[in-house]
């Protein structure tokens, strides 16, 4: 299985910083030690280029994103200080999406050990999302003709709002999120099947709604690749989830996720979202 990373980009975040840039490292790491994936197996991407971001981003918010020309109030609306390794970082992680999408297409599963910004909206970004890679590896896709329907099942804690937009209309981009009824974002957008849990959803509560989610989903629309949204952010643990999966509960989760893709012959590939556990 083809893995990419970009956790060698590192930002330069203030102390108490709440958002855990270590968590990227140490996931490719500990793959690595139990022997999931091997050296040759992992590659760093290219950054994602002005034209690739131009399939849904406008030309001025990348014009300003680059130049650092941010206002305060996007800044703070973003959460993360701009710096050029900002810029770097957000560009290689739509580029390890873009090539997890490409491998997938290939192998039938690939990975992106970063990625899931699915907060970013064509003109601004938001909720530690600067560009959107999920949409931007999905219209390249397209573009180049490598795949014609594609499928976003988003299981970060968050829904996937920038995505929502993004395709809102759009036939051959279905978006399924599956998050927290009273987290961020509490404006929330129309996905093509939005699944909206109560603060404190278990285990249970938790996979009867996605499979019930799924199997909807899999009888309205018969996609070319799949790109899947595996948040650690339900986790009971997480300091931004209000939700109350445990491990198994997770694992549970991704196992019907990719099982159901397996069923089907469909290529997915895999993005990290979100994850905030005090204990990394």
């Amino acid at each position: 299985m083809k893995a990419y990373y970009c956790d060698q980009f590192v930002l330069p975040l203030p102390d108490g910083h709440r958002f855990p840039m270590k968590k990227y490292a140490m996931v490719r790491e500990q793959a690595v030690a139990t022997g999931i994936l091997c050296n040759e197996d992992l590659d760093v991407p290219d950054a994602a280029t002005d034209e690739q971001l131009l399939h849904v981003h406008t030309e001025e918010y990348i014009r300003r994103v680059v130049d650092g020309q941010l206002t305060d109030k996007e800044i703070r609306r973003l959460g993360f200080p701009w710096s050029p390794a900002l810029v770097q970082r957000s560009r290689r992680s739509v580029g390890g999406t873009i090539s997890a999408c490409r491998s997938a297409l290939e192998e039938g599963i690939s990975v992106n050990l970063a990625g899931g910004t699915h907060h970013a909206f064509p003109e601004f970004g938001a909720g530690f999302c600067v560009f959107n890679d999920v949409a931007a590896a999905a219209r390249t896709i397209q573009r180049e003709n490598l795949a014609e329907k594609i499928l976003i099942v988003d299981c970060d804690v968050h829904q996937g709002d920038g995505t929502a937009y993004i395709f809102s209309g759009d036939t051959s981009v279905f978006t399924f999120s599956i998050h927290g009824k009273r987290n961020f974002p509490f404006h929330k957008q129309a996905s093509d099947l939005d699944i909206e849990l109560d603060d404190g959803a278990d285990d249970a509560a938790y996979q009867n709604a996605l499979e019930m989610g799924l199997q909807a989903v899999f009888g309205a629309f018969v996609p070319d690749l799949a790109i899947y949204l595996a948040g650690a952010d339900p986790y009971v643990g997480d300091r931004l989830g209000r939700l109350s999966l445990t491990k198994a509960g997770l694992l549970a989760r991704d196992r019907y996720v990719l099982g159901m893709c397996r069923d089907r012959r469909l290529p997915v590939a895999v993005v990290m979202a979100g994850g905030y556990a005090r204990d990394i």
